[in-house]
């Protein structure tokens, strides 16, 4: 560890355990600051609790950030912690697509932090071990070194300046890759961006009731978020609304003729949220951040020491997308 990576971690954990004060839970310090300054999983029994958009995670699994059939991206985030049927379910899509779908290997963005809970920037959900990120680039050959993975370019599957499908980068593959993830008995939707799901749509054939699972949403171009029920054991996780029924195909008139527009001249943008406090979260997650930590050691996340100088390297934020007005809730 470095001396740049030890202080932050020192003033990390001063900030969190000022914040876990008698008067914590007072004050306003953003929940998204004391959640991302705890590097390792507590040592309580695995839970979900809240909502994806608003919880935290007690007691999270890594994924090993290599495996057989995937790569773990952007180390330095340390942001590759979830259930155990999160863990279970990447690894196992992964084997699957290996050998049904001919797939290199994925190659996973975001899950949550060690204890979930708000992330510094990126995103609004992840915060409960239930969601993860896939790229739609595979994993290459040779494998990506551990610098590598924190400057790797992610890939657009749409033209650009457009919503449309670029059918030279789009392969039958990929297609494949979405319809195994949905078909999981254990995934309750996946986003994709509405030209995809467009794609998805023209091109699905008749067996087409996997479709009702990959929901449009702004962005998500480059990569699909795959978004899991809560689990038994977690009886203070929050359940989304149903995707109900049908394919969802006739849906998407609404998206690219109002959703995906461009605001009116003079429209004033939306006015922003004051950032999460752990007052606002679930009561639970007082406990999970105070809880001591799983095990001992270098975490299963935590890069070898190869990855050190991408640490120091990548350690601001990715700039934020904009996103259009009338966002819908997810």
């Amino acid at each position: 560890m470095t001396m740049t990576v030890s202080r932050r971690l020192l003033a990390g954990l001063a900030l969190l355990a000022a914040s876990l004060s008698a008067p914590a839970f007072a004050q306003s310090t953003p929940a998204k600051q004391l959640f991302s300054a705890v590097k390792a999983p507590s040592a309580q029994p695995t839970e979900s609790i809240g909502f994806y958009a608003k919880g935290c995670l007690a007691g999270a699994d890594a994924l090993p950030v290599d495996g057989p059939t995937w790569q773990a991206m952007r180390l330095s985030r340390n942001r590759h912690f979830g259930t155990p049927a999160l863990v279970d379910f990447i690894e196992r899509l992964s084997r699957k697509a290996a050998a049904e779908d001919g797939w290199p290997g994925l190659l996973v963005g975001d899950m949550s932090q060690p204890r979930g809970g708000p992330l510094p920037y990126g995103h609004a959900s992840h915060q409960v071990g239930l969601d993860a990120d896939i790229w739609f680039r595979p994993m290459p050959n040779p494998r990506l070194s551990v610098a590598q993975r924190e400057t790797f370019e992610f890939r657009s599957m749409l033209k650009k300046g457009t919503f449309e499908v670029d059918d030279r980068i789009w392969t039958a593959s990929h297609l494949g890759l979405l319809k195994l993830a949905a078909e999981d008995p254990n995934v309750q939707r996946i986003f994709v961006n509405p030209g995809i799901k467009k794609k998805l749509c023209q091109t699905a054939g008749r067996d087409r009731a996997w479709l009702n699972k990959v929901r449009p949403y702004y962005g998500h171009d480059e990569h699909f978020h795959v978004r899991l029920f809560c689990q038994p054991g977690s009886p203070d996780c929050e359940t989304q609304q149903s995707t109900g029924s049908g394919d969802g195909c006739d849906q998407l008139d609404w998206w690219f003729n109002v959703a995906l527009q461009l605001p009116k001249p003079g429209t004033k943008p939306p006015k922003p949220k004051p950032p999460m406090t752990l007052a606002d979260m679930p009561r639970a997650c007082r406990a999970v951040l105070a809880a001591s930590a799983k095990g001992s050691g270098r975490t299963g996340a935590e890069p070898a020491a190869e990855s050190e100088p991408a640490v120091a390297a990548s350690a601001g934020p990715v700039p934020p997308v904009p996103v259009p007005m009338g966002r819908p809730a997810r």
